[in-house]
């Protein structure tokens, strides 16, 4: 498993839990171009082939509608939130691609599955104006995963799109959501999920056999009922 985030400590302590020889991490802006080839290069080094399960999650969210949020931030969300994403889909695409093995060569695929799993989210389907900002560049990346899987399924490669509600993490504080208004929100419709929960589904989608394909899940908190 390669990792990557601008916090060198945290990527030190996660590769340490999982394990030095079954792990490597990449220190950098997800959104560039350079950190996401070497992400792709430190897995074929490691582990001896190219990467045949890429999850694109880099994001931020931002808070506030087209109106209300602040407009200094649009820039830096989009290029992380869309450009990054797509950065990182084209990247892992031309590399499983040419990796092979082809469907129109025979059914080696199928002893070899590969997957792009996209974290899009469910404002990105169903778009709140109190986050409408965000929920843009997230309707956005739906749509782009939604696009290569037609374009790359035909070829081999899965491509998933995972649309969460409300995910408990560091996410709301950088988004600069009000600690106090959308801590009460998430209370009046908890227990809302965890990473754990969004990585358990991630597994079971990328786990299926190589001829069946999870092509879109939304997954939310049960007493979630908007967005």
């Amino acid at each position: 498993m390669v990792v990557n985030a601008r916090r060198e400590d945290r990527l030190q302590s996660l590769c340490a839990d999982i394990g030095a020889d079954q792990s490597a991490h990449v220190v950098g802006d997800a959104a560039d171009s350079a950190v996401v080839h070497a992400m792709l290069d430190a897995a074929r080094e490691r582990f001896d082939r190219e990467a045949d399960l890429v999850v694109v999650n880099a994001g931020r969210g931002l808070a506030g509608s087209v109106t209300t949020s602040d407009p200094t931030e649009w820039e830096e969300m989009i290029r992380t939130n869309l450009l990054g994403a797509a950065t990182l889909m084209r990247a892992a695409a031309a590399r499983m691609l040419a990796a092979g093995p082809d469907p129109a060569n025979g059914d080696a695929w199928l002893r070899s599955p590969r997957d792009i799993v996209v974290l899009g989210s469910n404002v990105g389907r169903h778009i709140s104006p109190f986050s409408s900002m965000y929920g843009g560049t997230k309707f956005a990346v739906n749509s782009l995963a939604e696009a290569m899987r037609r374009e790359i399924g035909p070829k081999g490669v899965r491509v998933s799109l995972i649309e969460p509600g409300v995910v408990k993490s560091e996410f709301q504080q950088v988004a600069g959501y009000d600690p106090q208004g959308f801590g009460e929100f998430m209370d009046s419709i908890g227990p809302v999920l965890d990473p754990e929960d969004i990585a358990r589904l991630i597994g079971f989608i990328v786990s299926q056999p190589a001829h069946v394909h999870v092509n879109d899940a939304v997954i939310r908190a049960v007493r979630q009922e908007y967005p």
